[in-house]
């Protein structure tokens, strides 16, 4: 809200809306008297057009009831056709001449029908068809139609109602479309089929344009031809209320439809929107031509004011906008402008140079501090983890288990080699785990009944960089707070790869009671420290994390199914070399 507010108070906004009062007004009657006109114009011709297209489909189904009225006289009064309902060999000569005699009525009849391509008769009887014959049609397109004839006649019988038995409807032979009308008289049945495109030729004369098309539709919107254009301009056939309808992608069409009375099909006209207006007379021109003269004026008013007053300023918002971010290096651009905003440019780079000098100086401070802070943490583990080597000593010599105190000297030194080099803020993975795994052995020797655990490290890691001392401390927290002598408490450590890109988890876990409640809700929420420091460790390794990784979310301290306390490690994946 606040944004917009001060959008509004702005002076580009108050320069666009001077400007904008009075050359929008222009422009917009000017494309709403341009709009209107085209509607106009496409109006005049859709409904021309429709007029059309309702003529020829009125000539079509004319025809088609004169051939409907044909194939009702044939079925009624012709009467050769009830020889057919007889088998043939009861009386083969009576049945033959039959044949004959209704092959040369239909041959003559068809004549008189130059719409229709076929008049055929079909005896079901005798499984026999006789159809008028074509000079047109090669031996393989009469036996497709033959073929298309017998798959009607089988598709027909018995499977459709009355009242769609009065209808023409469309078949599909091949690549061609086809209007068929079937007659039953007993088992005996009169038809007539005609090729689409016979119908379309008439409709070829019409002046469409160069892009323009008419084509026949089946009531499912299925073009029977030009349905290359159709897939080609994506254009989209449907039932309109309205006398016509835009459709199509590249090319917008004007499209009319008209559906047939007497048959399942329908026309469609379809005129490409550019050929319509180019029909507009020249004001359409000098309206697009003024239009785009205002709206030049305005683009370029606001590109002089952009770059002479409004680019200026945003540059000095912008840089001041970076600073109030934290971000201190945003330099403003002094060229190119005018002398009053060179000065103020060149006064706020020199401050932000001093600015610049100051933080740098704070931030080295704190570096150095930060430094000294993490040093005097890692000396802080060396005394605990010595306290604790003399108690073990002391109680294996009490116990004169001379072996034990021969392999608890050989591992307190390694420990002590390994304590007494680690004072860097990295080491390799695999030396923090080697180390992890002696410590881990000093105290099964220590709780030899009490104490079991497994240390798991692919070798692909080894080399990765951790800080020191955050395995063994978090398992050293463990002994202390989960081994007794009434039971064996088993120690697991895991190093496995992170949902997280570019990290590992160190997952570190016992078998003890885990962590109580009010101990984990301090933990979550970082109170570590205690006033007798009983969680001195934990706090060390958090707060060493935090300095290092800047994140305080790296250590998660939560309680296995079990009841057993579980410490997750995120480790950035950072390598140092074999030599380090």
């Amino acid at each position: 809200m606040q944004s917009i507010q001060s959008f509004i108070q702005s002076l580009r906004f108050k320069l666009l809306i001077g400007i904008s009062i009075v050359v929008i007004p222009l422009v917009a009657i000017l494309i709403f008297n341009n709009m209107y006109s085209i509607d106009v114009v496409r109006n005049q011709v859709a409904q021309s057009n429709k007029n059309l297209l309702s003529l020829y489909m009125q000539q079509i189904d004319r025809n088609l009831v004169e051939a409907d009225n044909y194939l009702s006289n044939l079925s009624l009064q012709n009467t050769d056709l009830p020889l057919l309902e007889k088998e043939k060999d009861i009386d083969s000569f009576q049945y033959t001449k039959a044949i004959l005699r209704l092959f040369n009525q239909i041959n003559i009849d068809i004549e008189y029908y130059k719409t229709m391509d076929n008049f055929f008769i079909y005896s079901a009887v005798n499984d026999e068809l006789i159809m008028t014959p074509s000079a047109e049609s090669s031996f393989d397109k009469r036996e497709a139609e033959k073929n298309g004839i017998l798959s009607l006649l089988s598709e027909y019988s018995g499977s459709k109602s009355k009242s769609d038995n009065m209808r023409w409807h469309v078949k599909k032979i091949d690549q061609d479309y086809y209007l068929y009308r079937i007659v039953k008289v007993g088992n005996e049945y009169v038809g007539a089929w005609v090729n689409a495109k016979k119908l379309m030729v008439p409709l070829e004369y019409i002046d469409l344009g160069s892009t323009g098309a008419a084509l026949l539709v089946t009531n499912d919107w299925q073009p029977m031809n030009n349905d290359d254009l159709i897939l080609r301009e994506n254009v989209q056939l449907r039932t309109d209320q309205a006398s016509y309808y835009l459709t199509g992608n590249r090319n917008q069409y004007l499209t009319m439809s008209e559906a047939s009375s007497k048959g399942e099909f329908g026309l469609v006209v379809l005129i490409a929107d550019h050929t319509i207006l180019e029909r507009l007379p020249d004001l359409k021109w000098l309206i697009a031509v003024i239009s785009g003269v205002a709206i030049a004026f305005l683009a370029v008013f606001l590109l002089f004011m952009r770059k002479e007053f409004l680019s200026p300023i945003n540059r000095i918002i912008f840089a001041m906008r970076k600073l109030k971010d934290g971000n201190i290096n945003p330099i403003a651009n002094v060229s190119g402008t005018s002398s009053e905003f060179q000065i103020m440019n060149q006064s706020f780079n020199s401050m932000m140079q001093e600015i610049q000098d100051l933080k740098i100086h704070v931030y080295e401070e704190k570096l150095n501090l930060q430094k000294a802070e993490l040093k005097q943490l890692q000396l802080q583990i060396n005394p605990h983890f010595f306290l604790n080597s003399l108690n073990m000593i002391y109680n294996l010599a009490m116990s004169k288990n001379f072996e034990v105190i021969q392999e608890m000297a050989k591992c307190l030194v390694h420990y002590f080699r390994f304590m007494f080099r680690s004072k860097a803020d990295f080491l390799k993975l695999h030396d923090e785990i080697s180390h992890t795994r002696n410590y881990l052995r000093i105290q099964q020797l220590r709780f030899p009944e009490g104490l079991t655990y497994k240390v798991d490290c692919p070798e692909r890691w080894r080399n990765c960089a951790v800080p020191p001392l955050i395995v063994q401390s978090l398992v050293e927290n463990a002994i202390k707070h989960s081994v007794t002598m009434d039971e064996t408490i088993a120690i697991s450590v895991e190093v496995t790869e992170s949902p997280e890109e570019g990290w590992i988890d160190i997952r570190i876990a016992d078998t003890g009671n885990g962590f109580s409640e009010e101990v984990l809700d301090s933990l979550r929420k970082g109170d570590l420290v205690s006033e007798d420091d009983e969680k001195i460790g934990i706090w060390n390794l958090t707060r060493r994390m935090s300095l290092l990784y800047d994140r305080d979310d790296l250590v998660h301290f939560s309680n296995d199914a079990d009841g057993g306390a579980v410490v997750h490690i995120h480790v950035p994946i950072h390598y140092l070399p074999e030599g380090v």
